[in-house]
Parts: structure tokens; sequence; C-alpha cells
């Protein structure tokens, strides 16, 4: 089997940035991924299920109920390997046309405060492993990244 495009990437230079992962043609519409590298792989912890879990939630709600962009999110998850998410959108789209949104969206999750959407039994499968607090946390740090960002954390590197 040929190995799948986000395997080719050399994870060993990678740094927290804001990635184009790829662009697929979906009849006659392109749908955008976008890597958000929250933690420098294989260098430092991986931030655990509940924070992930909780910015899930969070981000979720966000994008799908914004006002520009809610009808063209397709998906917003984690990496399995628990570095950062995936941003799906509807569009042909570079990693500078979404900065604004994610400074918006990364306010909210290191500003929120009060239940998480969705965290009941009735809304989540797991809804008892969030962590707010941490979720707050990586907000603010990886809003600070985006406020700061260069355009070598906008491409992927060789």
């Amino acid at each position: 089997m040929k190995p799948i495009a986000s395997f080719t990437i050399n994870h060993l230079n990678l740094f927290p940035g804001v990635y184009v992962s790829r662009k697929d043609a979906v009849g006659d519409s392109v749908v955008t991924t976008f890597d958000l590298r929250i933690t420098r792989p294989n260098a430092e912890p991986v931030m655990n299920t509940a924070e992930v879990h909780t910015i899930e939630h969070l981000a979720a709600t966000f994008l799908r109920n914004h006002a520009d962009f809610g009808s063209r999110i397709v998906y917003f998850g984690p990496m399995g390997c628990r570095t950062g998410f995936y941003l799906l959108l509807a569009g042909d789209y570079e990693s500078a046309d979404i900065l604004p949104l994610l400074r918006e969206l990364f306010t909210f999750i290191r500003d929120y405060k009060g239940d998480v959407p969705g965290a009941s039994a009735i809304e989540c499968g797991n809804y008892l492993d969030m962590n707010l607090p941490m979720a707050n946390y990586y907000g603010a740090r990886y809003l600070e990244l985006l406020e700061n960002i260069t355009p070598d954390r906008m491409v992927y590197p060789a």
C-alpha cells in the first residue's frame, strides 16, 4: 500500500502551526484539510484525552455556529497522536486565509467558562472525560502562536 500523505511529513521537523494538509476534489468543489498542530510531535508531551475532548466540543460548537464559516465546516476533530486537530473546510483555502477564524476560535477556547457544550450523558459517549482548565491553557498557548505566526509555520517542512 502507498503511504498516506500525512505519513510523508517529517514529524521530526514539524513545529506547532497551521498547515494545509491536503486539498480534495469533491464533485465540482474542493475540501481543504488543515493540520492545526498544537504541540511539537515527538519533542514535547502530547495533550491528554480530556483536554482534547473538551477542545473538540468547544471548537465544533463554535465553528458550526460561526456567522461566516459555519456553513463551510465539514469536520473538526483530533489527531490520533494527540498533537493537534484537523479542520476540514468546504472551499479552496491557504493557511493565511483562516488565521482570523482561528484567532476567534482559540480566543473563545482560552476564555470559555461554564458547562462544556454537549458534555452530558445524553449528548456524549464519554462526557466525564473533560478538562476545561487544560483546554483553556492550550487555547491560550495556541492563540499566542496564531497572533505571532511566521510563514514557516504555515507550510509543511521539507
